[in-house]
């Protein structure tokens, strides 16, 4: 039996699946270390304010959206394995480079561009392994399992955050900030042999489609999904200002509620997206989510905004999966990198906007409101994925008729 064979069982798949999203998981455990670190660094030890030092941060994200394009076609035409690679090796460079930064502090210009540098490197390597890993995953275990490989890729990169994060902070306590440099050159370096080691899976031939056609064919999915983010986006950036606007504590509580619930759905439901079908799960994926943030709108007191952030993150959790899965399944095997490039770029750029659309509607009317914005970006998407839903069953019905 081959290892993209369809007669695998759910835990053979499993442990085909684990092995290639272990590089996703140190990828973007290398992009957490620095969170809580970097942001400090340029406003206070380079001296250069706080809008800088929410730019220098920022830049990372900026350089993933515009190489998603190129992390499809290296996937579809170079192979997975061999585009992970890259990606680690990207990884590396930016540890480098910000090894580089930190010890340029003397010179806060100079140790800012280099450090922007080592941004746009790291957001090419998020971009190469991301997507990467996901194809290896399809590769090993075959189409059947696409929800699988992305739910699990998920799980990897939301527990590698959850961990990077406070660990970073440990490291620059105890031994400074140039640990953070040395230990990206370390994880990114293992992750290369490693991913060196395993057998990488054959390219897929047959018909390409220009990344143009393919984001045009994914475009629907794809604004589902920048919906849907938004909901991860207002939480992300406004829970802490909330919980302080309202007078509350342990704010930290309802991010660690958001993300648990999160992994949960994603390892209790994996095989719903391949029982009942991706738009089926995406509407009800998006009702619990936009459940979860009126629920945070309208809290009267903590524990009801914990409740909130939990049933916002289980039905965020299969969101990008289950719309992902159909997208996928619009273009040839042989652009299914394209594809899930074009539709990652969603998520990047949810995000991206949602951060300065969110802070303006909390300066106008509150932070509450912010989850109500979500809420109704939510409903968008629900209502959107019932619409896609319906025109793909009629699709099916006429195909049969015919």
């Amino acid at each position: 039996m081959s290892a993209a064979s369809p007669v695998l069982s759910d835990r053979a798949a499993t442990a085909q699946i684990v092995p290639i999203v272990f590089f996703t998981f140190i990828c973007y455990l290398i992009i957490g270390l620095p969170l809580p670190v970097l942001p400090g660094f340029v406003q206070t030890q380079l001296g250069l304010g706080s809008i800088l030092a929410g730019a220098a941060v920022s830049v990372q994200y900026a350089a993933t959206l515009f190489s998603r394009a190129q992390a499809g076609r290296f996937s579809d035409t170079l192979g997975p394995k061999r585009t992970v690679a890259i990606g680690l090796a990207a990884c590396c460079g930016s540890g480098v480079l910000l090894a580089l930064a930190i010890a340029c502090q003397r010179w806060p210009g100079v140790s800012l561009a280099v450090l922007v540098a080592s941004r746009f490197a790291l957001g090419f390597g998020e971009s190469c392994v991301g997507t990467g890993a996901i194809l290896w995953g399809i590769g090993r275990v075959g189409a059947v399992h696409n929800a699988r490989v992305i739910s699990w890729n998920g799980i990897a990169t939301y527990g590698a955050l959850a961990i990077g994060a406070p660990v970073g902070a440990a490291l620059d306590h105890a031994i400074g900030p140039w640990a953070l440099g040395a230990a990206t050159i370390a994880l990114a370096a293992i992750g290369y042999v490693l991913a060196r080691k395993l057998q990488g899976v054959p390219l897929v031939h047959g018909e390409r489609m220009g990344y143009a056609s393919v984001f045009v064919r994914v475009l629907p999915h794809g604004v589902g999904l920048a919906l849907g983010t938004a909901g991860f986006g207002s939480i992300a950036t406004f829970i802490a200002l909330y919980y302080a606007a309202r007078g509350w504590s342990h704010a930290a509580l309802a991010l660690t509620l958001f993300g648990s619930f999160f992994v949960g759905a994603r390892l209790l439901f994996a095989n719903a997206i391949r029982t009942y079908g991706g738009f089926r799960v995406a509407l009800v994926s998006f009702a619990f989510e936009c459940a979860g943030l009126l629920t945070l709108w309208l809290a009267p007191a903590p524990h009801a905004a914990l409740l909130g952030a939990a049933v916002t993150g289980f039905g965020f959790a299969l969101v990008f999966p289950s719309l992902g899965v159909e997208a996928v399944e619009l273009v040839p095997p042989a652009s299914r990198g394209a594809a899930l490039a074009a539709y990652s770029v969603f998520f990047d750029l949810s995000l991206g906007i949602m951060g300065p659309l969110a802070g303006y509607v909390a300066g106008a009317f509150g932070y509450p409101s912010v989850f109500l914005v979500a809420a109704i970006a939510a409903a968008a998407a629900a209502a959107l994925s019932l619409s896609l839903y319906l025109r793909h069953a009629r699709g099916r019905r006429l195909a049969a008729a015919a």
